[in-house]
């Protein structure tokens, strides 16, 4: 490892960065590097702001992709060698939103039934259950489980933004972990790796997540990835009744804003709305058409 990589590891790991923050980062200055050649150490700040051009101009990445390349480069130039703050010309994030995509209760149902590995069944099920991203699924140990039947609840460590919540241990969750948990044994990580000692690679994660999507025949244009649990999870709970600042805690968002995404696909707020055509009464010329 060169000395600069090992600074700025260090560097992240005294901010308390996230482990899947850390190795964008790292690969992202890495590409830095390699595409004019020289250590990022030696390069100017025009030629930095050019190569972010590059990004977004010729090879077309899109804006997070460039968004998460721009705050590597702070990151490492502003903290780790501690340059001068660099205005990088980043343009701002387009207009343009989409709808999460959401799973529906009987698809959710036949993807778990159709998922017969134990392991990877106890880890689909509990990424819905609690609402958990695949970086916090992967890194649950045992004792974050609160089993008492008073609490019932699972702690996150330090998720997105660094910040420590709690979500919901299902009884259903609890009785299939405890069913995993005879099988294997995984100590201390809930959902261990290849090598016991280590937590689950995010990647394997979304492999099995996308094995089993196809497994139970859900179209990839139906799924966003295995983020696609977490907004079920919210989905569903908007659906059930529970009201947005609950489960902004659940999910930890800082704003309810994103929370408040989930309205726009939840059926429940369209249930009982009725077309303004069923309001109408007139006679439909297709009808007498249909009636001779």
């Amino acid at each position: 490892m060169s000395e600069l990589r090992a600074k700025m590891i260090e560097q992240m790991q005294v901010q308390r960065k996230a482990p899947g923050t850390q190795t964008q980062y790292v690969r992202a200055i890495a590409d830095l590097a390699r595409y004019y050649g020289r250590t990022p150490d030696q390069l100017s700040p025009q030629e930095i702001r050019a190569y972010l051009h590059h990004l977004l101009t010729e090879r077309h990445l899109a804006w997070s992709s460039c968004n998460v390349a721009a705050a590597a480069i702070r990151f490492f130039y502003v903290d780790t060698l501690g340059w001068t703050p660099m205005h990088l010309n980043l343009p701002p994030r387009p207009g343009q939103k989409q709808l999460p995509r959401v799973l529906s209760v009987e698809q959710l149902e036949h993807l778990f039934a159709t998922t017969d590995n134990p392991k990877h069944r106890a880890l689909l099920m509990t990424a819905y259950a609690a609402g958990l991203r695949v970086s916090e699924v992967v890194r649950l140990q045992l004792t974050d489980l609160e089993s008492d039947p008073s609490r019932m609840l699972i702690r996150i460590h330090q998720g997105k933004g660094n910040k420590d919540r709690y979500s919901l241990l299902s009884e259903r969750l609890l009785l299939e972990l405890r069913a995993y948990w005879k099988l294997e044994c995984p100590r201390p990580w809930l959902f261990p790796g290849s090598k016991a000692h280590q937590p689950m690679p995010s990647g394997t994660a979304q492999k099995i997540y996308n094995q089993a999507r196809a497994r139970a025949g859900i179209e990839h244009r139906q799924s966003s990835g295995f983020h696609t649990l977490r907004h079920s999870f919210a989905t569903h709970l908007f659906d059930a009744g529970v009201d947005p600042h609950t489960i902004q805690l659940l999910l930890g968002h800082r704003s309810i804003k994103t929370t408040l995404k989930y309205v726009h696909v939840s059926r429940r707020h369209l249930m009982h709305v009725r077309s303004p055509l069923d309001l109408l009464c007139f006679e439909s010329a297709n009808l007498k058409a249909l009636m001779e």
